[in-house]
C-alpha cells in the first residue's frame, strides 16, 4: 500500500513499523498525498508501533548454558584465578605465626631480624626459617 509507505516516510520508521486502525481502512485507502496522511496520523488513524529495544533471547540461552556449567573454557575466563597479594598476604601471616611461636627460644634482636626478613620476603617457607635458625644456631 502506498499510504503505508508514505507513513514510514513521515515516521522515519520502516514499513513493517507503520499501523492500520483496522475500522478507518476506507478512510486510509482514500488519503494519497502526504498531507492527507498527516492529517490521519493527527487523528491516530495512522500509528507507529513501539520498537522494542534489545531482545533478550540471546542472553536467555546464554544464561541457561552457563547453568549447566557451560562456557566455562579458557576463552572465557578473565583475570587471575587468585589474587597475587592474597597469596603473599597468607604466605607472610604463616611465617609470621612461626616465628611467634619461636619467640621465647629466641633472643630478641634475632627475632627482630627474623621479622624484618619475613616482611622483606627473605624465605620461601616456614621450612627455610627453620632451616635458617638451625644453621645461625640461634634457638637457646
Amino acid at each position: 500500500m502506498i499510504q503505508k509507505r508514505i507513513a514510514a516516510q513521515i515516521f522515519g520508521c520502516g514499513v513493517n513499523k507503520v499501523r492500520f486502525d483496522e475500522t478507518k481502512l476506507a478512510e486510509i485507502k482514500e488519503a494519497i498525498t502526504k498531507y492527507d496522511i498527516r492529517k490521519l496520523i493527527a487523528k491516530q488513524y495512522i500509528t507507529r508501533a513501539v520498537d522494542n529495544t534489545y531482545s533478550r533471547v540471546r542472553a536467555r540461552f546464554r544464561l541457561a548454558q552457563k547453568r549447566k556449567g557451560r562456557r566455562k573454557g579458557y576463552g572465557t575466563r578473565k583475570g587471575n584465578k587468585d589474587n597475587s597479594k592474597t597469596k603473599w598476604i597468607n604466605h607472610v601471616r604463616a611465617q609470621r605465626e612461626l616465628i611467634q611461636e619461636l619467640k621465647p627460644k629466641l633472643p630478641l634482636p634475632e627475632y627482630h631480624d627474623l621479622y624484618a626478613k619475613v616482611k622483606g620476603g627473605f624465605f620461601r617457607s616456614r621450612n627455610h626459617i627453620m632451616a635458617y635458625v638451625k644453621e645461625r644456631g640461634f634457638a637457646k
